[in-house]
């Protein structure tokens, strides 16, 4: 491809290496980070893409394996986790190369925490309540390379994963400073070929990941500045890459603006993401289309708190018309791409919205919405969602 990419190594908030064809560094970083029997994790989907193979490729070319693990549910599992862990010993892998969207990069970075740790601490045991994370032995945690191949989850440059337990049906937060990739390769080559919903689905989430950390409460003034230039990314260019998946330029901004989102939300999320992960967990929704579904609604819920600071958003955006206008960009942004208006177009059904509060509810993002969610309020607002 001829579009002039730039090529550019960053080291916030860890080593990004950026750029169109980077994919072919792969197995040097890999080494790079201590690794000389890799395991690529990956989803189902992407297993059989040609840019799976190529990345194999690179390794197997190196004299690095070719070993590749792909039971990776949409969103993953414990058993998924097992599974992966079960491979990576049958292999003797020294490390973990996550490639994929946000499922496979979470999934790749539970593996890489578990793999080593003694066999009676549990993964839920370390979910990101206080100092939980000190429980694990930090010297038993393989070394993790990611490489994303979508633009919206940003778990390449984040210290956490998303893991569902099968059993409850609640999203768990797994956190560790050691999960924070060694060398992300970002390269948005490798997400042309990605389906248009997806595309859709994962930019909102990057949208969402943004403007949930700008209008959060709590402070952190470099994280407020990246959420705020990421928003501005995600509207200039999502649309653009929805209508024409080879715009790499764009592609290169929307994988630009996911990162950001990630680095952002350190600051804190908010009611769309609480709201946004019960309802992926019971029923299998996909994350960042079910964040864009929910966004004008928990928008309104937060309005009195938040309006001046979308106003001054809207100025630096361009966007006309203050809150409301803002509003109105994000509708014309989800009629752009297809996203469905509501919860029950999502299948949600009103019989589950008592059990789906309290999850939300439950979740740590919550923790960091603008306005006290409380249990009538919460459910309130799933009722507009529906």
């Amino acid at each position: 491809m001829t579009q002039a990419v730039p090529n550019r190594n960053w080291s916030y908030p860890t080593a990004i290496k950026f750029g169109a064809g980077r994919i072919a560094e792969l197995a040097d970083h890999a080494r790079a980070a201590g690794m000389a029997r890799p395991l690529l994790v990956t989803d189902k989907a992407l297993a059989t893409l040609p840019i799976t193979a190529a990345a194999l490729d690179v390794l197997e070319g190196a004299g690095l394996g070719r070993a590749l693990f792909s039971e990776v549910d949409p969103n993953p599992n414990e058993g998924n986790m097992a599974a992966g862990i079960a491979a990576y010993k049958a292999g003797g892998h020294d490390g973990v190369i996550c490639f994929g969207g946000g499922s496979a990069l979470d999934l790749g970075k539970m593996i890489a925490l578990m793999a080593g740790q003694r066999a009676d601490l549990s993964v839920w045991d370390l979910e990101d309540v206080d100092d939980w994370y000190t429980r694990a032995d930090e010297a038993k945690i393989a070394p993790i390379l990611a490489v994303p191949t979508t633009a919206g989850t940003g778990s390449e440059v984040g210290r956490a994963g998303v893991l569902t337990n099968s059993e409850t049906h609640k999203k768990k937060i797994i956190f560790h400073p050691k999960l924070m990739p060694a060398i992300t390769i970002c390269d948005p080559e490798l997400t042309v070929g990605m389906p248009a919903f997806i595309t859709a689905g994962t930019g909102m989430d990057a949208l969402a990941h943004c403007l949930e950390a700008y209008c959060s409460p709590f402070y952190h003034p470099m994280s407020q500045g990246i959420a705020l230039e990421g928003m501005r990314l995600v509207f200039e260019n999502l649309p653009r890459v929805y209508t024409n998946p080879t715009d790499l330029m764009a592609r290169a901004h929307m994988m630009s603006a996911a990162a950001m989102g990630a680095v952002a939300f350190q600051k804190g999320l908010g009611a769309i993401h609480s709201l946004s992960h019960p309802v992926g967990a019971v029923y299998g929704t996909h994350h960042g289309t079910t964040n864009a579904v929910v966004m004008p609604m928990v928008l309104d819920f937060n309005r009195a708190a938040i309006e001046d600071r979308i106003i001054a958003a809207s100025a630096y955006l361009g966007i006309a018309g203050g809150f409301d206008g803002f509003r109105a960009r994000i509708m014309s942004l989800r009629t752009e791409l297809s996203i469905p208006g509501n919860l029950t177009a999502l299948g949600v059904k009103a019989a589950d919205l008592d059990r789906l509060t309290d999850m939300a509810l439950e979740d740590p993002s919550c923790g960091g919405n603008p306005v006290e969610m409380t249990k009538d309020n919460t459910r309130a607002l799933f009722e507009t969602c529906l």
